[in-house]
């Protein structure tokens, strides 16, 4: 579970990124702007994993020193984690974006109105199809 939900968090991060990077911000701003806009979420996500695994370290009983040694080191991992992936995932954000670039090219930025692109009858997230006659 700590690993999967550290991993949502560095796609979420990137997955800002991009998005900020196709609307026509600079690399390094984009992965800024995408780890400050995904602060908050992360804090609050981590912070009840980290407050869900409290009961666990102050438990007693038979079974108390597993309890302790399992919840104080996720809780641990998860903290670290945060806090490593704040400033890790979009510092290779942009090493390897940069590095695309570099092959491909910068992208496009976008219209904002998917005029560029075709898709279909679903324009803007509308589907434009016309509906059934209800009988």
């Amino acid at each position: 579970m700590l690993i999967g939900l550290l991993a949502k968090n560095a796609i979420l991060i990137v997955e800002f990124a991009v998005q900020r990077r196709k609307a026509g911000l600079p690399l390094i701003a984009s992965a800024m702007e995408a780890a400050k806009l995904r602060l908050r979420p992360i804090i609050m996500t981590s912070l009840a994993f980290v407050f869900g695994l409290f009961p666990m370290s102050i438990a007693t009983g038979p079974s108390a020193q597993g309890n302790h040694s399992i919840s104080i080191g996720a809780a641990g991992g998860m903290v670290s984690g945060v806090v490593l992936g704040l400033f890790i995932i979009p510092l290779l954000f942009v090493i390897f974006q940069g590095l695309q670039e570099r092959v491909t090219g910068a992208p496009k930025p976008d219209a904002g109105n998917g005029a560029d692109e075709d898709h279909g009858p679903i324009k803007n997230g509308i589907n434009t199809l016309p509906l059934p006659e209800l009988a």
